[in-house]
């Protein structure tokens, strides 16, 4: 059972309406390394986890995510209010504006949708683990190039935030996978 705690992780301000910003930040949203690709990916990869302990980890992680696709959500939806649909046309973002008006779409900042093809489960926790490991370490890149893309100090605030969340998700898979192996090692792998 979730309890939804109706506030995001972290405050989101925006200095000013900035749309280029938004076409990058909506990578993380919609993109093959975004937050709902991870969110789906561990919520999923759970259910083939050898221990308690693992399972819980990928429900907890898989629910932050889904609490980190929010707090994009909120910056990209605070980076484009109010912009015409000419600025829209100006940033690259015409065709968006065409199909979804300013509303939110999963997408990466090329604007190729969303696919399940984003996300894996193979069913063997070592194989899945390792690729939560660079799940994690990709969106921490992701999170630091989107940084170095801005100027606007409180979008770097809250992506320092979710890039060091990131760091953290990715240790603790590295703990579980050695937990895993582990047990794999002493043959109480399944």
């Amino acid at each position: 059972m979730w309890i939804y705690e109706k506030k995001l992780e972290i405050p989101v301000r925006v200095s000013k309406c900035d749309l280029q910003m938004a076409k990058f930040l909506i990578t993380q949203y919609g993109g093959p390394d975004g937050e709902l690709s991870a969110a789906l990916r561990y919520l999923n990869q759970r259910y083939t986890m050898p221990n308690e302990r693992a399972k819980a980890l990928l429900t907890d992680i898989g629910t932050e995510e889904l609490g980190h696709l929010e707090v994009i959500a909120t910056l990209v939806h605070k980076l484009v209010k109010g912009a015409t649909p000419q600025e829209m046309r100006d940033a690259g973002l015409g065709s968006h504006y065409a199909d979804h008006d300013r509303a939110l779409f999963y997408t990466d900042a090329s604007g190729v949708p969303w696919t399940a093809a984003y996300i894996q489960a193979k069913g063997d926790p070592i194989a899945d683990l390792a690729e939560d490991i660079a799940a994690e370490e990709k969106a921490r890149a992701t999170y630091q190039w989107l940084i170095n893309l801005t100027d606007d100090p409180d979008v770097i605030e809250v992506l320092k935030f979710l890039r060091e969340r990131e760091i953290v998700h990715s240790q603790r898979f590295r703990e579980a996978l050695f937990i895993v192996e582990e047990q794999y090692n002493t043959r109480k792998y399944f």
